[in-house]
């Protein structure tokens, strides 16, 4: 009688763990695979010089954790304030190194060293700062207050 009503126990148990709703997905969108990266960095380039900020570009992809968790990083706590002060962003999905490598080599970015990288653009399109040894690449293990002295200090 005791193991049958551990049994029942240990079903409503499972049963109350799968009728809970499930936790909310988080608000990250990715790396947009159909998006016209040139287009939203020309669009990002006039809302730039008409904020008086400056055009982050965000190489990575959606298979990569480091590129998911830079993103969300930078849409929220003190990083988000330091973005939003002196970026306007734009993220350029470079799917397994076969997407848009052609931006990120116009711009100076070796890929290859590491995604997440980064390139700030000025007003006029020229790079005024590229990651070089993928120096994001391990956003992970970063940590947020990392994150904002690279974005803060360094560019």
């Amino acid at each position: 009688m005791i193991r049958l009503w551990i049994a029942a126990m240990a079903c409503a148990a499972t049963l109350s763990a799968v009728a809970q709703p499930a936790p909310p997905a988080t608000a990250w969108r990715g790396y947009d695979e159909a998006a016209d990266a040139r287009a939203d960095i020309d669009k990002a380039r006039a809302q730039a010089t008409a904020g008086g900020r400056r055009v982050l570009v965000v190489f990575g992809a959606n298979w990569c954790g480091d590129c998911r968790v830079l993103d969300i990083s930078m849409k929220q706590g003190k990083l988000k304030t330091v973005i939003d002060e002196k970026f306007v962003v734009v993220k350029v999905d470079v799917g397994r190194f076969d997407r848009n490598v052609d931006i990120a080599q116009r711009y100076g970015v070796p890929l290859k060293n590491g995604i997440p990288a980064v390139a700030v653009i000025a007003s006029d399109g020229s790079p005024t700062f590229v990651t070089k040894g993928g120096e994001l690449a391990d956003a992970r293990t970063m940590g947020d207050d990392a994150l904002v002295r690279f974005f803060d200090r360094r560019l």
